[in-house]
């Protein structure tokens, strides 16, 4: 059914086959924001069959509400349609019925009115219309934006001004040289150039003189002074070599040696072989 003014300011799209303006018009002076006469409002019955076509002009309807079995009849072309008709910033209600929201996503549902245009999308508490299937039913509600495309607008600029700090002359500020203590101020003493550094925990030195290198080969094998000058061996196997040589033996890691003759280690031995 359709009931149409001269110039209608409110529609209602449903894809129910009769639907009163009694019916619907508590929805649209609820999402219109006044009050409306019934010529006010045309119906458009069965909205599926119009190919997204309304014989209105643009930007000229302050309201327009779907009532809607089936929410998959609100497609792009009747949102682009939506958006031609209504003025800026004004309202567009769907109300579907939840057998519909079962069907397809609400999430879903309201990103496609924004990407159509709409915005302030959101979900909204009102009345179901009794014609729908079922006795409850969802209400989604967005805005048509209150500029058109293409449209332009001056950005009004403010600046900013820093207020001024002032500092009271009588106020009594601590002098950043009294923080410093003598130990502070005394100047660092460096190691001398070329000190060996003898009793530190560094390595020696490559090519290091002064014993260090010696005394670190004595600590890492555990051998004496007496052991490496006048090397000994209980078994008499200790000179030939690790494979003669017991597991507790002090000389295993060394090269072969004469018994008597000091153990000389090769000049890679500390050296890493990666």
């Amino acid at each position: 059914m359709e009931k149409m003014g001269a110039k209608p300011s409110a529609v209602v799209l449903t894809d129910l086959e009769d639907a009163s303006v009694r019916d619907v018009m508590p929805l649209v002076v609820k999402f219109g924001n006044r009050s409306f006469a019934d010529d006010d409002v045309l119906v458009v019955a069965q909205c599926d069959s119009r190919q997204g076509k309304l014989p209105i002009a643009s930007a000229s309807l302050d309201v327009i509400v779907s009532v809607l079995r089936r929410v998959e009849v609100v497609n792009e072309q009747w949102l682009a349609e939506i958006n031609r008709v209504l003025k800026p910033g004004a309202n567009y209600v769907l109300q579907f019925s939840r057998t519909s929201a079962d069907q397809l996503n609400q999430f879903a549902l309201e990103r496609k009115l924004l990407i159509s245009g709409l915005v302030e999308i959101s979900s909204v508490d009102s009345d179901a219309i009794s014609d729908l299937d079922g006795s409850k039913a969802s209400t989604i509600m967005g805005k048509k934006a209150s500029w058109s495309m293409g449209s332009s607008f001056a950005i009004k600029k403010t600046n900013k001004v820093i207020p001024k700090l002032q500092i009271d002359d009588e106020l009594d500020l601590i002098d950043e040289d009294s923080l410093l203590t003598e130990e502070d101020l005394k100047k660092p003493q460096l190691p001398a150039v070329g000190d060996c550094e003898v009793g530190s925990t560094r390595k020696a030195c490559k090519n290091c003189t002064c014993g260090r290198a010696e005394a670190e080969q004595k600590v890492q094998l555990g051998l004496t002074a007496e052991q490496i000058n006048n090397p000994q061996s209980a078994c008499g196997s200790c000179g030939l070599g690790d494979a003669f040589r017991c597991s507790g033996c002090p000389y295993k890691g060394l090269p072969p040696f004469k018994l008597g003759e000091k153990v000389a280690l090769p000049g890679s031995f500390l050296v890493s072989d990666i």
